[in-house]
C-alpha cells in the first residue's frame, strides 16, 4: 500500500507540481523549437517519454550493480549520456524508416534529445532521490507525460498566437516567451495538490 501511495505521489508530482519544463526548466530547447505544431509537439513528447523510461530502466541497474560495486559512481553522468544517446539513435532510425513525416517534422530536435536536460535530469534524480527501480520508472514516465502535456498545451497556444494580430515589436521570440511564462503560471495553481490529496 505504501508503494502504491509513493507511486501516485511521484505520478502527480512529475506531471503537475514539479513539471520538468515549467518547474525545473529542463528541455527548454525542444519546448520552444518543436511546439509550433500539435503533431510535432506530440511526436517529441512521446519520443522523450520513451527515451526517459528506457534510459531509466537501463541506467538504474548500471549504477547500482556496476558503478557502485566498482566505486566509480562519479562516472554516472558519462554512462547515462551514452545510454541516452543509444536510445535516441534507435528511436531516430525507427522513425526515419516507419514514420518519415514525423521524422521530418522533428528535424534537428530529434538528435537533440541526447542532450536534453530533462532526459539526463530524470536519470540522475532517480539516483539522487533514492528511488527503487519501480519508483524510478514511474518518475521517468510521469516526467515524460508532464513533458508531453506541456508541449501539447503550448502547441495549442502557439497555433492560436499565429492566427492573432501580434504587435510588430512582439512578433517571433518575444511573444513566444510571454506565452510560455503565462503557461507556466497556469500550473502554479497545482501547487500543494499532492499534499492535499495524499497528506504530505
Amino acid at each position: 500500500m505504501e508503494l502504491v501511495r509513493n507511486l501516485m505521489v511521484i505520478l502527480f508530482t512529475g506531471i503537475l507540481t514539479e513539471n520538468f519544463i515549467l518547474n525545473k526548466f529542463y528541455g527548454i530547447c525542444p519546448f520552444l523549437g518543436v511546439s509550433k505544431t500539435t503533431g510535432g509537439a506530440v511526436g517529441m513528447g512521446l519520443a522523450v517519454t520513451a527515451v526517459m523510461v528506457g534510459a531509466s530502466a537501463v541506467t538504474y541497474p548500471i549504477y547500482h550493480y556496476v558503478l557502485v560495486p566498482l566505486h566509480i559512481e562519479y562516472l554516472k553522468t558519462i554512462c547515462f549520456i551514452l545510454v541516452i544517446a543509444a536510445f535516441v539513435q534507435t528511436i531516430e532510425m525507427v522513425m526515419k524508416k516507419h514514420i518519415p513525416p514525423l521524422y521530418k517534422t522533428l528535424g534537428v530536435y530529434l538528435p537533440l534529445i541526447t542532450t536534453n536536460c530533462a532526459v539526463l535530469g530524470v536519470t540522475i534524480i532517480n539516483i539522487d532521490s533514492g528511488y527503487s527501480f519501480i519508483e524510478a520508472l514511474m518518475n521517468a514516465f510521469s516526467g515524460g507525460i508532464g513533458f508531453l502535456l506541456v508541449m501539447l498545451i503550448f502547441s495549442g497556444v502557439r497555433e492560436r498566437i499565429s492566427s492573432c494580430d501580434v504587435p510588430k515589436a512582439l512578433e517571433g521570440t518575444p511573444i513566444t516567451l510571454i506565452a510560455a511564462s503565462l503557461t507556466s503560471l497556469s500550473f502554479v495553481g497545482f501547487s500543494g495538490i499532492v499534499d492535499g490529496i495524499f497528506g504530505g
